[in-house]
């Protein structure tokens, strides 16, 4: 399977990472490749590349899991705000999904905005450690309740 999201959504078991959160349209989980602690992908299970693909109960679902994740940021992550984004270009993750990520207090203006992107890297070395991001999964599904 070329499309990341669908391959892991149709895994039988996820670590925390990759799923904090799992609905009956959406599956939450921590971007593999942010220095940003916090940063989440929310992606639906079927594989759309727009919005206007998914079912009106998908998009009320989404609302939902955006603010209850916004809040879960603010109780784990301390952050002030969250930005929320979707673009979906990158090849190989055409795959609907969307960014909420938080806005911390002492974040450097030039990485404030769009340039929050600047937090996403290819140097794997710079990643979030896998059990960094599972501990940050394991928080969030706790402050979910």
């Amino acid at each position: 399977m070329d499309c990341f999201n669908c391959h892991n959504s149709a895994l039988p078991s996820l670590p925390p990472r990759e799923s904090i959160v799992r609905t009956q349209h959406w599956r939450v989980g921590h971007a593999f490749n942010s220095t940003l602690a916090g940063w989440l992908v929310i992606a639906p299970i079927p594989h759309v590349t727009a919005l206007d693909e998914l079912p009106v109960e998908a998009h009320a679902e989404l609302g939902t899991l955006l603010g209850s994740l916004a809040a879960a940021l603010r109780d784990v992550t301390g952050c002030v705000k969250t930005y929320v984004m979707q673009f979906s270009e990158a090849e190989g993750f055409e795959h609907l999904h969307v960014h909420l990520v938080p806005r911390m207090a002492d974040q450097p203006a030039r990485l404030k905005g769009p340039n929050v992107f600047g937090y996403l890297t290819d140097d794997e070395t710079r990643w979030l450690p896998e059990g960094e991001r599972d501990r940050l999964a394991r928080e969030l599904r706790g402050a979910l309740g």
